[in-house]
């Protein structure tokens, strides 16, 4: 059995039905509780059940944002910023940062079963200090294609086979202001997306090949964490976990255990992700830039590049239809 706490809200599932119940007694025994049954809804979190397995949804969460910034009437739009958009501090100043600051702090909570917003919302979120009109226009856009995907949510089937598969990519000196990289991962165990990222690099990189490779890191660090959770929980799949890249001088890096000049400057830190290689726990292998999904945390993308990649993520409609609106 694994059981789930959040203050006065549990999560409770296993594999006897008859075990689960005498748990429950037992308890209630103990504590106050009511069995409310199957999961439905938990913090926010709209759980529908499906044939093959689960989609996990905030779409009436999603809908008050929206009525909240008074544009639920609006008109759809089909990706959340212009391609290759970047953003700067410069600029006329927002007169209302409040209500800006309200809104991107609401999407950041909608990102937890929306990950192509993430780097939207990480991006905006950088100048809650001081917005511009230029940035309330970029949230706008945002709610505007929040609109246009109310329903979507995160789908988890039952996978055919267990494996850990990560997605790193970095897109090299991307903030305009500091030049620091953007990185983001994603994590699928079994083919469902569970662990993903999109952040800003602490510190300025010479090269993209130094930035790749610590956005590497960052996420060997990641699956480190899964893999030791999986392991307490006895579900860690048998095969070694796969890391995928699509610069190939950083997976050489990881590969080769002879440190060559152009790394000496990169911190000692980093390089752990070689001996996770040298000895057999991690690998890591070469994925072209098309099939790269972790390109959605890093760059703003073109509308086919997006949905692309929105679908391997497996995010995306209710794989049904609703009947009777949204509850």
């Amino acid at each position: 059995m694994y059981l789930l706490v959040y203050v006065d809200d549990l999560i409770l599932t296993g594999n006897d039905e008859n075990l689960i119940h005498i748990f429950i007694s037992q308890l209630n025994q103990e504590f106050s509780i009511k069995d409310l049954g199957d999961l439905n809804y938990f913090l926010g979190l709209e759980v529908v059940y499906t044939d093959s397995g689960l989609f996990l949804t905030r779409a009436k969460y999603a809908k008050d944002i929206l009525i909240r910034a008074q544009l639920l009437d609006s008109k759809p739009i089909s990706t959340p910023l212009t391609p290759h958009e970047s953003f700067t501090s410069a600029g006329l100043s927002y007169s209302d940062p409040t209500l800006y600051r309200s809104l991107v702090g609401a999407l950041q909570y909608l990102t937890i079963t929306r990950p192509d917003l993430s780097y939207a919302v990480k991006q905006l979120s950088q100048f809650l200090h001081n917005p511009t009109i230029d940035h309330f226009r970029a949230v706008k856009r945002l709610l505007r294609f929040v609109k246009g995907t109310l329903s979507f949510g995160l789908t988890y089937n039952h996978p055919h086979k267990q494996s850990i598969l990560g997605y790193s990519d970095a897109d090299w000196a991307r903030c305009l202001d500091t030049r620091r990289s953007t990185y983001g991962y994603s994590i699928f165990l079994g083919g469902n997306l569970v662990s993903w990222n999109a952040k800003k690099q602490p510190t300025v990189s010479r090269s993209s090949c130094e930035s790749e490779y610590r956005a590497m890191s960052n996420t060997a660090t990641e699956l480190v964490w899964i893999t030791h959770l999986l392991r307490e929980l006895h579900a860690l799949p048998p095969d070694r976990p796969t890391l995928l890249c699509d610069n190939k001088s950083a997976l050489f890096m990881t590969q080769n255990p002879v440190s060559h000049k152009r790394a000496e400057h990169i911190d000692l830190d980093y390089h752990f992700i070689r001996e996770l290689v040298h000895s057999g726990k991690l690998y890591t292998k070469f994925v072209p830039t098309n099939l790269h999904v972790a390109d959605i945390f890093i760059k703003s993308l073109p509308r086919a590049q997006f949905e692309a990649f929105r679908t391997m993520l497996l995010l995306g409609p209710p794989p049904f239809r609703l009947t009777g609106g949204i509850r």
